[in-house]
């Protein structure tokens, strides 16, 4: 009988001990024979991870004996004169080529369509007096296009001239008018809106997430000063701060900072704001978020928080039951742990891709420009996200709150 007692690493590696337990099926698919039964269960390896169609897996969602032993399998072992060698084998990861390829395809013609539909849930503003101004929701449009389309202020122009043959505006804008709009520091929490809004699509996929900061850099420099006594030129960064779905990767909800600000006070307004429009489970961080007030935060919303403790940290509660439950689940169940704290390398994923699409430079000129141009490729991100699951999952998108 299988010992109960050792893990399931050490129950993948007897599975793999033993000839003929795993046969492949193709590229990403494999067979893994019972050890108490005479079934068989299927590994398969997804965009997403490797799935078994044990129970162990369906009702954790992590890693089980069988995939574990999946992988150990794919650990070749070959002599060489300097002695034994391990390589692994390639795994090609299952992709959904059609699903991908349309997104792909469609993804400028149903970006505007989407765009449109964004900015319109956000009401105008009224005028009392002086010349009709160009409605909010236009201004908006023409900005985040631009942003989107990575083209100069007067190139961008014919973007917002094919977009009044499209009948997506009514005018087009003169070219500066994206420059103009971001400068104005009451545009910020409408975008700031507009990024929760572009998520909503997504809430009935994303339970678990994963919050994380990274740099982008601007076109100015540092004080003049540190440059005269003979330091380094460097440019000025901004730090964004940004909760991400794990499956989808769409950003739920985003803080800009300064780059030297520290990490985890961004933790609680981030979760809080998560939790008005998506149903949690988990949210994973790295070690610079742990402390008794996020993993208190994370609870107050339902969900677990899995941040790994640092070095020097202890057992005493100080007001925080939550943190003595998880700093024992830690210490006592390192790997099953580590299962759900490594989603937050979804983050991560969430982070090059946005830098890779919509580059990591800034190119306003003054912070409060610097910082809604940052806010408008996050909106043009999630737009991208949003129309991928249109063909992966069958979403509808709607920008309403629940």
């Amino acid at each position: 009988m299988e010992q109960l007692t050792t893990t399931r690493e050490e129950r993948g590696k007897a599975i793999v001990e033993k000839n003929g337990q795993i046969k492949k099926v193709d590229d990403h698919s494999y067979t893994v024979k019972s050890q108490t039964g005479h079934g068989v269960y299927e590994v398969k390896a997804t965009d997403k991870g490797m799935t078994c169609t044990c129970p162990d897996f369906v009702k954790r969602g992590l890693p089980c004996k069988h995939i574990l032993a999946t992988r150990f399998y794919l650990e070749v072992q070959r002599d060489t004169p300097k002695g034994t060698v391990t390589e692994k084998m390639h795994l090609t990861y299952a992709q959904a080529w059609s699903a991908y390829n349309a997104a792909q395809t469609e993804e400028i013609r149903l970006f505007d369509a989407l765009l449109k539909d964004l900015v319109k849930a956000i009401p105008e503003p009224e005028q009392a007096m002086g010349r009709p101004r160009l409605p909010l929701s236009e201004s908006l449009f023409c900005a985040i296009q631009k942003v989107y389309s990575q083209l100069s202020s007067r190139r961008a122009h014919t973007l917002f001239q094919n977009a009044v043959d499209k009948q997506q505006i009514d005018h087009a804008p003169h070219f500066n008018a994206p420059s103009k709009l971001f400068n104005d520091a009451e545009i910020t929490p409408i975008l700031h809106e507009l990024v929760t809004l572009s998520a909503l699509p997504v809430a009935g996929l994303e339970t678990d997430f994963a919050i994380d900061s990274t740099g982008f850099r601007t076109t100015t420099f540092g004080a003049y000063c540190g440059m005269k006594h003979g330091q380094k030129k460097e440019h000025r960064w901004l730090k964004a701060h940004m909760a991400t779905g794990v499956k989808t990767n769409i950003v739920t909800g985003i803080e800009i900072s300064t780059t030297n600000d520290n990490d985890s006070p961004h933790f609680k307004p981030l979760v809080e704001d998560l939790s008005k429009n998506f149903n949690i489970c988990e949210i994973s961080a790295d070690r610079a978020y742990s402390s008794r007030d996020n993993f208190e935060a994370a609870g107050a919303v339902g969900g677990v928080a899995y941040i790994p403790f640092k070095k020097h940290a202890r057992c005493k509660t100080r007001g925080s039951p939550l943190w003595n439950k998880m700093y024992y689940f830690f210490q006592l169940n390192r790997e099953e742990f580590m299962e759900h704290y490594h989603k937050r390398s979804n983050v991560e994923s969430t982070n090059a891709a946005i830098k890779r699409k919509f580059g990591e430079t800034l190119k306003s000129k003054n912070q409060i420009a610097q910082i809604n141009e940052l806010l408008a490729k996050i909106i043009a991100y999630n737009l991208t996200v949003v129309i991928h699951e249109m063909f992966e999952n069958g979403i509808e998108p709607s920008f309403l709150h629940k």
